[in-house]
């Protein structure tokens, strides 16, 4: 019996030459931008038009293959077929997916124990998921597809906005990683590469403010010199812009050591394609992925958590056990923001559109005004 889950085929395909004297296939419309014949081929079609970056295929792949098994599994109809009520229907399906479509454990797509959630998702998720199905039924419309588009009178999930950034580790959280990280030991060489990687990892993050998906996806010869002393990494964002983040002397350092135990020399040349994050085990030079650099980290800061238990700072410890990679990325614009660092240059080097994103990191104004307060009651003037 074959699973509801059953994989659909959402890799791109290939772009190729049509033939000079090329007619439509019988039952194509002459007037239509798109030969797809069903829903997963315009989804093959979709995914591919957009020149999207390996981990943005990734997650519009996720999202479609989730899309599509619930149009064909719970709503039982076509993109054709679908009207708005059922795109809102599938909305709150996010919400909260029923128990047999979830699964705690991260089954490969091919074993018929996969399930596409591994539970409810957060409204910043659904939304994401709702952003993906509405650009493949405004691509089927403008291809012919659909003769009209549900999506556009579905509205995106709203999501309640911070004013300010709080997902962050202070300097102290920082330095109590990494020597967490400097205090394992190595006794094999696995165990050597591992530690030396997760250095520069943490370093790498907490310096450049990067992305988890643009330092996992750069290559060694992404970190060079001009000469001038300046050191940088060359790193590809959203909308596949290209950033270059300054390097300093420490996280350089460990770049080199991290190479070291690996056998290479301590510097590269730009044209070295060798994946910048390495997987510690076995011999072959291998990219490791997003998620299992995102483990690493996390591995890292649970140490650093108990260290910080130990010395009875209870604040870093929470803060800690809650860290995720992107909390680096975090910690590096507001801590730089509240050190007197310009936003412009803070916009350019995170990769933000606006600067009013830039802008939630600034805490210093929330710190002056508490110490304001607490120094006028420390005074003895309540006000």
């Amino acid at each position: 019996m074959t699973s509801k889950f059953a994989l659909i085929d959402l890799e791109p395909a290939p772009v190729t030459a049509l033939p000079a004297a090329w007619v439509p296939n019988a039952g194509v419309d002459a007037g239509r931008l798109t030969t797809a014949q069903s829903d997963s081929e315009l989804a093959r079609e979709y995914i591919g038009h957009g020149e999207l970056s390996p981990a943005s295929r990734a997650n519009t792949q996720k999202e479609l293959f989730r899309f599509l098994t619930w149009c064909r599994e719970e709503a039982r109809k076509t993109l054709r077929e679908l009207t708005v009520a059922d795109l809102n229907l599938y909305k709150e399906f996010l919400r909260a997916p029923p128990p047999d479509w979830v699964s705690a454990t991260k089954w490969p797509r091919t074993d018929v124990r996969y399930r596409p959630f591994s539970g409810p998702l957060s409204d910043a998720s659904r939304r994401q998921a709702v952003i993906a199905v509405k650009g493949l039924l405004r691509f089927a419309e403008q291809t012919g597809y659909l003769d009209r588009n549900p999506g556009a009178l579905v509205h995106h999930v709203r999501v309640a906005s911070a004013a300010r950034i709080t997902r962050y580790l202070t300097p102290d959280a920082i330095l109590l990683a990494l020597k967490a990280v400097d205090q394992r030991e190595a006794l094999s060489q696995a165990a050597l590469r591992r530690r030396e990687r997760d250095r520069f990892l943490l370093l790498a993050y907490a310096h450049t403010g990067a992305r988890l998906s643009e330092v996992v996806g750069a290559d060694m010869g992404a970190l060079y010199t001009e000469g001038n002393g300046r050191w940088w990494l060359d790193v590809i964002g959203k909308g596949n812009k290209a950033r270059r983040l300054p390097v300093p002397p420490d996280m350089l350092d460990a770049f080199r050591r991290y190479r070291a135990a690996y056998g290479l020399p301590p510097q590269t040349s730009r044209a070295d394609r060798t994946p910048l994050v390495l997987s510690s085990r076995g011999t072959a030079l291998q990219r490791v992925t997003d998620e299992a650099a995102a483990d690493a980290l996390k591995a890292v800061f649970a140490d650093a958590a108990l260290a910080a238990d130990v010395l009875g700072d209870t604040d870093s410890a929470a803060a800690l056990r809650q860290a995720s990679a992107h909390w680096l990325r975090h910690s590096m614009l507001t801590n730089h923001a509240n050190n007197g660092v310009q936003l412009k240059t803070l916009q350019d080097t995170a990769g933000h559109a606006s600067i009013v994103t830039t802008a939630a990191y600034l805490h210093k104004s929330d710190v002056e005004r508490h110490d304001e307060i607490m120094a006028s009651v420390n005074g003895g003037h309540p006000g």
